[in-house]
């Protein structure tokens, strides 16, 4: 699958990406944002990727963040609780560090809920993002997610507990 504009150009991930999910998911740094707790293997990540085509069975998708002009893989947009019967799912980006603050995720998460409303034929999209992280929370705003609700105290770190705030955005 291929979803581009002139900056970026979405792709479902491929084997081939393994050591570069390997090295993002295993990020202490942002396992707060991705809820993981624990390091992932090579192997889990080989078998992620081996059914990460379907996004019907699965209920989620990985899809690729490249740029269309030079093909650098810059990062990752990860569709989730894919509910085809309430047309809504769930979605999360990851910039790789070297490509943060370039407008690469503004691009690339327009060009997925473009492909979400018009393709998936989604009702709406939602994201959870932590009250401390303030990109993420304008990154989403300026693409048009309204601040629906917060959930106090719902994530704990070494510093003490985090609010969660969700964000939605409904298909006219």
């Amino acid at each position: 699958m291929f979803i581009k504009n002139d900056i970026i150009t979405l792709r479902c991930a491929e084997p081939e990406d393994a050591e570069r999910i390997y090295r993002w998911e295993n990020d202490r740094d942002i396992w707060r944002v991705s809820g993981t707790h624990t390091p992932y293997s090579r192997f889990q990540i080989e078998q992620f990727l081996l059914d990460n085509n379907d996004i019907a069975a699965q209920k989620q998708l990985r899809l690729m963040i490249d740029l269309t002009e030079g093909g650098q893989t810059i990062g990752c947009i990860d569709i989730y609780d894919y509910d085809a019967f309430n047309e809504r799912a769930g979605l999360g980006i990851l910039i790789d560090k070297a490509y943060r603050q370039q407008g690469y995720a503004k691009a690339a998460l327009g060009l997925c809920v473009e492909y979400l409303f018009k393709d998936l034929l989604l009702h709406q999209v939602y994201c959870s993002i932590d009250e401390t992280n303030t990109e993420s929370q304008q990154l989403f705003v300026g693409q048009g997610f309204e601040l629906i609700g917060r959930r106090k105290d719902w994530l704990k770190t070494a510093k003490g507990w985090l609010d969660v705030l969700e964000y939605q955005i409904v298909k006219e």
